[in-house]
């Protein structure tokens, strides 16, 4: 073999496979019509109106609010654009006022505390990852974008940008909404297919019973089964499903929670089972997906205790689906003080500190560019600290492929763009290319420097609309700047322990594990509240194995704080999954086998050595290790 071909079949070091890797899938065509639809007819209105410069803040908006734009539901879509959208709006407002009050220390300050509780609060979630890294973003532009318009006028524009975005999300319709009844299709279009994935899902596991295929089964049954949960139970002016239409929709999801505890215990057993018992869950499936009656199901095969709660299951699912009375969506909501308490706790802190100090350091080194005159025509700031928001969030990829990704992106998107504004007609070539960079946005977000690029184009084609001449250089500059503040701040010690993210999750992830054997164990004839502890643990353990997974794709020196944890993780799922065993298995008898006995207490002691590797001794309010 030659040293070429030895070179090319060595596997590349997880943080540089991880900036190469790009997700694959159809090309979402309607959120393309939106991205169309979104910042460029913003942009000609306020050019036809002589407000040049508001347009631009509405863009601005657009944009961000299109970087949220995720597939789903329409009732999840309000949470996830609305509430970062107004979080930054209050962002820009304080932004502007600051920029325009303050001195350079005192703002330099003032961001530094602002990125110091934004960085904390993206512990909590997704969309609070989102809401904070956009009150960032929008204060830097605030403080860093001078415009002639007042403060409430940015504001206002801020909100009608990102309002307008909503609205588009809300009224178009998507591919596939508009069969069977129209009406429906067009209102229940995401939640409906979520439910399908859902009942597809359990098809897909049954049918890799026995196989090495049902652990990814098992985790692709989860991510179906939270997102489904997420497209549901969005914000409505009711608590309770207020339709006919809805009710039946949630008793088809409600109908599936027992479909898949049965379809894990039989993946649990290890055995293959008849080809026939996927084609019941197929069926409700196309169902959903249909607005149609079920039809005739397989006919039972009740030889076995997971077999029969697999046949149980189907019969109460073909009822639920005729009747269609409704259904617990069977999640809790999180108290504020569940939340104060991971944004407070270590992960929440590891956070903070390091968002607050790169936006702060960025700042005051963009600050300090600025009144030396090193951008020389160009007044704007904003660049490098907003820049510096979006390379160190943690949550948005590691650290090392987030920095060579945004890099490569600005680079080309600066390249890229300079050559259209050679030759393009001001204005008018200028919108158009804001309105192409839109539409290209959804697509291009399936790679960090893809989505960098695109960005880069439309935000100087927005700058150049509002005034600013051609700063494609500067650009390149400012981001490699914020890369070696980033990569600087991404390697000091900090307070506390560090990957305290990874270590948070998995405590999480531990308590609900907890929480659900001791239900279980306890012998509790509740099976409502079963089925609300095992969604807890399952999606607790989805979201620290997605903590892990980014951990160690960091650079050695970062991955090494985390080492161990994906093992620990493996042993809770598979806890969880013999708890589900163990359920299904006391619903049919009344008592549990040697094997599941056995099983517990193997994986009680092997939690327990995992644990100490990991260097924390026992999760809180877990006494596995004992």
């Amino acid at each position: 073999m030659s040293r070429l071909a030895r070179a090319v079949s060595l596997p590349l070091p997880p943080w540089l496979a991880h900036a190469l890797r790009a997700q694959r899938g159809p090309v979402p065509w309607n959120a393309v019509t939106r991205g169309a639809l979104a910042a460029g007819p913003l942009l000609v209105a306020a050019l036809v109106a002589g407000r040049a410069s508001l347009g631009v803040v509405a863009a601005i908006a657009a944009m961000l609010a299109g970087i949220n734009d995720r597939p789903g539901s329409r009732r999840a879509s309000v949470k996830r654009i609305g509430v970062p959208a107004l979080a930054g709006a209050a962002g820009l407002l304080v932004g502007t006022y600051a920029g325009q009050h303050l001195g350079a220390l005192a703002l330099t300050l003032v961001l530094t505390a602002i990125g110091l509780p934004a960085g904390a609060v993206s512990a909590a979630g997704p969309v609070a990852s989102a809401t904070g890294t956009q009150l960032l973003v929008a204060t830097a532009v605030g403080a860093g974008m001078p415009l002639p318009d007042p403060g409430w006028q940015r504001v206002l524009a801020f909100l009608a940008g990102a309002g307008w975005l909503l609205a588009l999300r809300l009224a178009l319709p998507t591919p596939g909404s508009l069969t069977g009844d129209l009406r429906l299709g067009f209102r229940f279009d995401g939640e409906r297919a979520a439910v399908a994935d859902v009942y597809d899902a359990v098809a897909a596991l049954l049918d890799a019973a026995g196989t090495e295929h049902a652990v990814t089964r098992r985790a692709a049954l989860t991510a179906a089964l939270d997102h489904a949960q997420d497209a549901l139970s969005g914000p409505r002016l009711r608590r309770h499903a207020s339709s006919a239409a809805e009710r039946r929709l949630h008793a088809q999801y409600a109908a599936a929670l027992p479909l898949a505890e049965a379809a894990t215990a039989l993946a649990w057993a290890g055995e293959p089972v008849p080809a026939r018992a996927g084609a019941g869950p197929r069926r409700l499936a196309a169902a959903v997906r249909g607005g149609t009656h079920t039809g005739p199901l397989p006919a039972p095969d009740r030889s076995a205790p997971g077999l029969r709660a697999l046949d149980d299951a189907l019969l109460h699912a073909a009822v639920a689906f005729d009747q269609g009375g409704g259904g617990d969506l069977h999640t809790r909501r999180r108290s504020p003080r569940a939340v104060l308490r991971t944004v407070l706790g270590a992960g929440g802190r590891e956070y903070g500190l390091r968002v607050g100090l790169c936006f702060g350091a960025s700042a005051a080194v963009a600050q300090a560019l600025h009144h030396g005159h090193w951008y020389g025509q160009h007044q704007h700031w904003y660049w490098l600290p907003a820049t510096a928001v979006f390379l160190v969030k943690p949550d948005l990829g590691p650290l090392a492929s987030r920095v060579l990704c945004r890099a490569a992106g600005t680079v080309l998107g600066a390249l890229v763009f300079a050559g259209f504004a050679a030759v393009l007609p001001r204005p008018e070539g200028l919108v158009a290319l804001v309105a192409v960079s839109g539409a290209l946005l959804p697509v291009a977000a399936r790679h960090f420097a893809a989505q960098t690029a695109v960005v880069t184009v439309l935000v100087l084609a927005l700058v150049m609309v509002g005034g600013e001449p051609q700063a494609s250089a500067g650009r390149i500059g400012e981001t490699l700047l914020a890369c070696v503040i980033v990569l600087l701040v991404g390697h000091l010690p900090m307070p506390g322990q560090r990957g305290g993210g990874v270590r948070g999750r998995l405590a999480a992830a531990g308590g609900a594990a907890h929480a659900y054997l001791t239900h279980v164990l306890d012998g509790a004839d509740d099976r409502a509240t079963r089925w609300t502890l095992r969604r807890e643990a399952y999606r607790a353990l989805a979201e620290a194995r997605s903590a892990i997974a980014l951990a160690a794709a960091e650079l050695p020196s970062l991955a090494r704080h985390s080492t161990g944890a994906d093992e620990v993780a493996a042993v809770l799922e598979r806890l969880v999954d013999t708890t589900t065993a163990c359920a299904v298995h006391l619903d049919d008898t009344g008592r549990l086998t040697p094997r599941h006995v056995r099983r517990l207490a193997e994986l009680r002691d092997e939690l327990a050595e995992r644990r100490e590797r990991l260097g924390r001794p026992r999760l809180p309010g877990q006494p596995l290790a004992g």
